[in-house]
């Protein structure tokens, strides 16, 4: 075989092991972006064009469900598939409600699990907060580096890696920069063989601190300074799929992880509701994903969509059994919305959604287009905004006793109590929320204490 020959052997070889090689995943969390702060979901002066063109290249979700309405529960959901419930939470985040040496149990399959399982390389870079105590910590996990702060950036001064304390205190300011470096280290030390990388940013969790060359560029003042940053860091991580000729292989993520903190500028519009309770504000976020050349560019969904989806989706993109996986519990609540995802005609398998608020558990359910609310207070919780006809309204439903019903197709802002005129469809909710429960109840993994 002459030399040529050869060179084009080993070259037709190689094509023919990338073309087999499975898809990269890039998993990238802001914490407490609101629904509507960025520009592809309407805000009008923070300025996010590396996102914008994200949901251009790929597909924006505009009824997307964070796995709950506050930081732990959220990142729970979000690695298991599964409500936070199951994983043993009742209420609040590691370190406000729940013991600081609490976590989630190793007996939860986490998407690190499943990655590791596979072949693929694992990394994390960013806040993790479900457990930063013995076997609950992210390198303990089977992520094979982590680089992260264990809670959130109001709680901790600790900055790791893996079982190493790198800086203390670390710079508020620094940390969407510094995990961002972490994150393009991990992508050009693994480009040659599949990875999961999962980046969940303190950005914008307050203390809304900005970063020195982004102080006083926005439009928006330090809040929108700071998502500017978070959209500018995202487009390194973009840039550096690209340069490593990685890109058109590699599954991205966008989301954030409940909605908006109430004492900052963050917004959820048209949504009620912000961080903590169980208005759409809460929950609903933004959500895009990018996979060049298989799922189709430019498209928007309203489908319901849940993060507890993108394990078992994830996994169905990227061919991976889920079935042999999951021989334990807690059960995975999350459906594969693959199909959905690529655009086909198929019937979208999720129909119905628990909604947690963050100090009190369940608090609603979600059914197609109807939600109840299981308790009338939370529903008629209004916002400083409202006007005063608003207000009244609410008031006058507070008064009232039993759940509330509204119809998300006309009443996106959750003002039009329905339940009155359809007592049948309030009782087959309520029935339905609580067998879902129940079930939930039955089947409990506690946290590690």
């Amino acid at each position: 075989m002459t030399r040529v020959a050869l060179q084009a052997l080993i070259a037709l070889l190689l094509s023919a092991v990338g073309a087999a090689q499975k898809p990269n995943v890039v998993l990238i969390m802001a914490d407490d972006l609101g629904y509507h702060d960025l520009g592809s979901y309407g805000h009008p002066k923070i300025r996010t064009p590396f996102l914008d063109q994200l949901a251009r290249d790929g597909l924006r979700l505009t009824s997307f469900y964070s796995g709950a309405t506050v930081c732990t529960p959220s990142r729970m959901a979000l690695m298991t598939g599964a409500y936070a419930a199951r994983c043993g939470w009742s209420k609040g985040v590691v370190g406000h409600k729940i013991d600081s040496n609490a976590g989630l149990s190793p007996e939860a399959l986490t998407l690190a699990d499943v990655y590791k399982s596979e072949g693929y390389a694992t990394g994390m870079s960013g806040k993790w907060h479900i457990g930063d105590v013995g076997p609950c910590r992210p390198h303990v996990r089977n992520f094979d580096s982590a680089y992260y702060i264990g809670k959130s950036n109001n709680q901790t001064t600790k900055l790791w890696r893996d079982g190493e304390l790198v800086e203390d205190p670390f710079s508020n300011r620094m940390l969407t920069d510094q995990f961002t470096a972490e994150a393009v280290t991990f992508i050009k030390a693994h480009k040659h063989e599949p990875f999961f990388l999962y980046v969940p940013y303190t950005a914008p969790h307050f203390p809304v601190q900005a970063h020195p060359d982004w102080k006083g560029k926005s439009a928006f003042g330090v809040y929108g300074d700071v998502v500017e940053e978070l959209d500018s860091r995202v487009g390194q991580i973009l840039a550096t799929l690209k340069a490593e000729g990685i890109d058109k292989n590699t599954i991205v993520v966008f989301m954030s992880d409940n909605g908006p903190e109430p004492n900052e500028q963050a917004t959820a519009d048209p949504y009620r509701g912000v961080k903590w309770d169980a208005l759409e504000g809460g929950n609903r976020v933004p959500c895009i994903i990018r996979w060049p050349g298989v799922i189709p560019p430019g498209q928007t969904s309203n489908a319901l969509i849940a993060s507890i989806d993108l394990l078992p989706t994830l996994c169905q993109a990227c061919d991976i059994d889920l079935s042999s996986k999951t021989t334990g519990s807690p059960a995975i609540d999350g459906v594969s919305v693959w199909d959905t995802l690529l655009g086909k005609r198929t019937p979208h398998p999720r129909h119905e959604l628990l909604i947690w608020h963050g100090m009190q558990g369940l608090h609603a359910i979600r059914v197609d287009d109807w939600k109840l609310f299981l308790s009338r207070p939370g529903a008629a919780r209004h916002n400083a905004k409202d006007s005063p006809e608003t207000v009244a309204l609410l008031g006058e439903m507070r008064k009232g006793k039993g759940p509330v019903l509204f119809n998300l197709a006309d009443d996106v802002g959750e003002l039009k109590d329905l339940s009155a005129e359809f007592p049948e469809k309030v009782e087959a909710l309520r029935v339905l929320a609580e067998q879902r429960l129940a079930e939930i109840t039955r089947n409990v993994i506690p946290l590690v204490l």
